[in-house]
């Protein structure tokens, strides 16, 4: 059943006074995404925190993009200099073609420029491409910490970690890497503004022990099972940690979740906004926060009874992301991940 907004049940509560605002991978909305300019676009909005997600390189660099396959983000496929290096592996389990951070060193990553993922969707994104270059974890944490102290407020960094076991079973120290990091620029304490989170189970649990800020377990919904799981042939499932015993495990080594958002509204029959699943209520009872992703504003991603037009043609086309922000925080959800934080502080400021 698709449930409107004025038949929505009362709101939930959340376990935090204001439900923070994520910006994904950056104001990844406007500017090309894991660009310094997309999580500069997103400070000042003002959002309470910014997410990056970190690949490693030859040489044990880690450095921000989506995934470990260069071409979707990056102009590698274009430069000559690189071609020789184009291959194809599996990656967590999955055949994958293209140029791969772990084959390449930071230097030579240095030399790409980032480009809009989705340019038909994002054209004056897209009109940025080619501008800016790949920044490490270090580049992006200098630049947080210059804006912070710019703007007299902290900006919370949540960090995503890809490709984990992957990345161990080719001999590179990604932990060490990241604790190294956080440790430099002294952040690996419980008063830091960074999380750790990953849809891998065991490298979280590794970390977990290892450093004291915020671990943060991802759940999705479109894939099964965590990689790590697939690859080790160990029968974990999505589904069935999402459950309250499932959470259960969950709390011996995580703070919170971060959970696609069919896992808190289930799409109705029509692919319309759906009815709060038991998630979140389960979550909290073990004093696990619930983050949710990804708000965008575009038709193709919205809700279908959100959409501004049912025309294929106008998928680029905004729709009503504000009435999608509110009804998850109906849910009683504890943040949003989006791709448009303007849109979505402006729901929250609002309710605050």
């Amino acid at each position: 059943m698709t449930v409107t907004l004025a038949t929505r049940s009362r709101t939930r509560p959340s376990l935090v006074v204001t439900p923070g605002v994520t910006a994904h991978r950056g104001a990844s909305g406007w500017r090309p995404e894991h660009t310094l300019e997309a999580y500069r676009t997103a400070i000042r909005c003002g959002v309470d925190d910014i997410e990056l997600d970190l690949v490693c390189t030859a040489d044990g660099v880690l450095v921000a993009r989506h995934e470990n396959e260069l071409s979707v983000t990056t102009d590698v496929a274009a430069r000559p200099e690189l071609a020789h290096r184009r291959t194809r592996r599996l990656v967590d389990g999955e055949p994958c073609d293209g140029w791969f951070a772990e084959d390449l060193t930071v230097a030579e990553i240095k030399t790409l420029t980032a480009r809009e993922r989705f340019p038909h969707l994002r054209p004056s994104s897209a009109a940025h491409d080619g501008q800016e270059g790949v920044p490490t974890l270090t580049e992006v944490l200098a630049m947080v910490e210059a804006e912070s102290v710019r703007r007299g407020r902290g900006v919370g960094i949540m960090l995503e970690l890809k490709h984990v076991e992957h990345a161990r079973s080719r001999g590179l120290d990604y932990e060490g890497a990241l604790l190294d990091t956080l440790r430099r620029h002294d952040l690996d304490h419980p008063r830091a503004r960074v999380t750790v989170m990953s849809f891998e189970v065991e490298v979280l649990r590794r970390l977990a022990r290892r450093t004291r800020v915020q671990v943060v377990q991802l759940l999705d919904a479109a894939t099964p099972s965590p990689p790590d799981a697939h690859l080790a042939g160990v029968p974990a499932t999505y589904a069935a940690m999402a459950t309250p015993e499932g959470l259960a495990r969950i709390e011996e080594y995580a703070d919170g979740i971060g959970v696609a958002k069919a896992l808190v509204l289930a799409p109705g029959p029509d692919g319309g906004l759906g009815a709060p699943t038991p998630l979140v209520r389960d979550a909290h009872r073990r004093w696990l926060t619930v983050q949710v992703w990804t708000l965008r504003a575009e038709n193709r991603f919205l809700p279908a009874d959100l959409r501004s037009s049912t025309d294929p043609a106008d998928e680029a086309a905004f729709g009503d992301l504000a009435a999608e922000a509110s009804a998850f925080l109906d849910a009683g959800v504890d943040g949003l991940t989006t791709d448009h934080p303007e849109i979505v502080l402006g729901v929250v400021r609002a309710r605050a």
